[in-house]
């Protein structure tokens, strides 16, 4: 019989990512978004803005 001598350090340190890349997949999944939509949001911001400002009134500087 031979037993598999295990290093805690190394097994301390794989457990440890495994949470870190768990936690940010969650994060990923809660926060982030896809390049095609912050592009999409950025252009219907824009969008928006250069509505209100083809209404402004002359003279309105407040």
């Amino acid at each position: 019989m031979s037993a598999k001598i295990t290093n805690l350090t190394q097994f301390r340190k794989q457990k440890a990512r495994a949470e870190k890349r768990a936690a940010g997949d969650a994060n990923a999944a809660k926060f982030g978004r896809s390049k095609a939509q912050r592009a999409t949001e950025q252009a219907e911001a824009e969008k928006a803005r250069r509505h209100l400002d083809q209404h402004r009134r002359e003279g309105d500087d407040a």
